[in-house]
């Protein structure tokens, strides 16, 4: 069993993007610049975004920190979003969910220039990704991918079962682990809450990856030997044995299934920081598109 370390990955990635940004100070070009949005005080969302404006400050980056407060209407936030649209100095920007209840997360997602939209969530990225074209990626499934890639894990020919049919993760996922290439060439079932005899299909599965936010879901008694487990599921679980009163716990049952796994990511640890790293990586790409053009 080997662990799939997403700390260590995404600090390698961090590295190898700093020392692009270092040639480019050097060149005298302008570096990448991201921002991000914040509407409310939400303790996740406050938590997720320090932590990308701290990673963009130590690999170099510029980044803005939008910081509305939740009274803010859907018309304001839209306002907003225009003027980060039309701000060339910024190269890929994000709004970070969820938003407060009375906005309209699809409208708002739709109201971001495809070409700034780092995170990877507008109808028109999707649909390149879908189609194998030149896109973004959202930052998780393309978090999955590189630590997939970095590990040389084989995939090709692979029976891969997705847990959860999300926008942000289980569907990206399916359409990604089948497509052309590697990571992809699985053959994919993407699995969900009205499937039936879910156990049916993990069994049998060579590749699983759970994006349900249910604790511990994931028993041994789902998963064959030498199968490769990807955890993408979060969740604060209360234990007072611990400093803060929580665990963080993934969808999977660690200890029963890792040793059954060939490969598994620990939670936390694992798809957690490849997906900062990779909104990074996506900001870069931005920034070599605007130049192209």
């Amino acid at each position: 069993m080997e662990i799939l370390d997403g700390k260590k990955i995404s600090e390698q990635i961090k590295e190898e993007i700093a020392q692009e940004v270092s040639a480019m100070k050097e060149r005298g070009e302008k570096v990448p610049h991201l921002a991000a949005v914040l509407v409310g005080n939400d303790g996740a969302s406050l938590t997720y975004v320090g932590s990308k404006v701290r990673s963009c400050e130590k690999i170099g980056f510029e980044s803005t920190l939008v910081s509305l407060p939740d009274t803010t209407t859907e018309e304001e936030l839209l306002v907003k979003i225009k003027e980060l649209n039309e701000d060339a100095s910024i190269d890929g920007f994000i709004v970070q969910l969820p938003l407060p209840k009375h906005i309209d997360e699809q409208k708002v997602l739709m109201a971001i220039d495809p070409d700034k939209d780092v995170d990877g969530f507008h109808p028109t990225n999707f649909g390149k990704m879908a189609l194998e074209l030149e896109t973004f990626i959202p930052a998780t499934p393309f978090g999955i991918l590189e630590l997939l890639k970095r590990y040389n894990v084989e995939t090709s020919g692979k029976n891969t079962v997705v847990i959860g049919r999300s926008h942000i993760v289980g569907r990206p996922m399916s359409i990604l682990m089948s497509r052309k290439g590697f990571p992809g060439d699985s053959t994919v079932t993407l699995t969900h809450s009205r499937t039936k005899d879910l156990k049916a299909f993990t069994k049998d599965a060579d590749i699983v990856i759970t994006a349900l936010g249910s604790p511990d879901f994931l028993k041994a008694d789902m998963v064959k030997d030498g199968v490769v487990i990807i955890d993408v599921g979060i969740t604060r679980v209360p234990d007072e044995t611990k400093p803060k009163g929580y665990r963080i716990t993934g969808d999977v049952d660690f200890e029963e299934v890792a040793p059954k796994a060939s490969y598994i990511t620990p939670v936390p640890g694992g798809v957690g920081p490849m997906t900062i790293a990779m909104l990074l990586k996506n900001t870069l790409l931005a920034r070599e598109r605007h130049n192209a053009k």
